[in-house]
């Protein structure tokens, strides 16, 4: 008799429990548990959590659909399969102009040298650039030799176009980006633009290539000392696996 009280005083508990204390409820003893598998108090947590459920009945059980939907899962990311693109197979062609239409810097490099990076850092330049410039993370970065000036104030523009040898095709990065952005603290030129993505990539889109031109000192003289190119796409990738394949769904031609 005891346990029959008991049993109806959890059944005018329960419906009035949210999903999480009904689950506790269960773990608690065998009755607790069976009486808890009851589905009328399944369809009292999921018309709480969705109102509209109640004017057509869903066709499984109120419990399984608070089970399946109530949380969303936890993000797993997962490692993207290797790109059938490598670095051996680029080519990008980088022209840096003034706005003049002066050519200050121009250049072909493989993507082997440009993924390699610097291989001697000058002094001289920002901390934070050279922490960034250590860091063992994909960049794509070159230097400028010579080195150039670019008059302080004066408006540079650069193009970036990329070819691939496995398919002899050929894309854009960059047209004419404008680097009006000179940011001191970092010592560094920047421009950007947004990437031109295959018709067959019609939802990959609003991804934007930077280019910088790294300088030395703070930026307070007269004339912007250039030693160094970069190209990243902080926007979407980080690794070279990840560049690789935003560089493999570019517009090929």
């Amino acid at each position: 008799m005891e346990n029959w009280f008991h049993g109806e005083a959890l059944k005018d508990v329960f419906p009035r429990l949210d999903g999480k204390d009904l689950v506790s409820c269960m773990l608690v003893c065998r009755q607790w548990r069976d009486i808890a598998k009851d589905d009328y108090f399944w369809k009292c947590v999921c018309t709480r959590k969705w109102p509209s459920i109640s004017n057509a009945p869903p066709g499984t059980t109120y419990h399984r659909l608070f089970a399946t939907f109530s949380q969303p899962p936890p993000p797993r990311k997962q490692p993207l399969p290797l790109p059938s693109l490598t670095f051996e197979d680029l080519v990008f062609y980088v022209d840096v102009w003034t706005e003049e239409r002066k050519i200050l810097f121009s250049t072909a490099v493989s993507g082997t040298v440009l993924r390699a990076g610097l291989t001697n850092i000058p002094d001289g330049i920002a901390e934070s650039l050279k922490s960034h410039l250590d860091k063992p993370d994909c960049k794509m970065v070159m230097p400028v030799n010579p080195r150039v000036a670019i008059t302080y104030g004066n408006t540079a523009t650069v193009s970036v176009l990329v070819s691939r040898k496995d398919t002899k095709k050929m894309a854009c990065i960059a047209n004419k980006a404008i680097f009006d952005y000179v940011d001191v603290t970092a010592s560094r030129a920047l421009a950007y633009e947004y990437l031109r993505f295959s018709p067959r990539r019609p939802f990959v889109s609003d991804i934007r290539v930077w280019v910088s031109l790294l300088f030395l000192g703070s930026g307070a003289h007269a004339s912007l000392e250039v030693f160094g190119l970069e190209i990243d796409f902080c926007d979407a990738a980080t690794s070279e696996v990840e560049f690789l394949w935003l560089l493999d769904m570019l517009d090929w031609k």
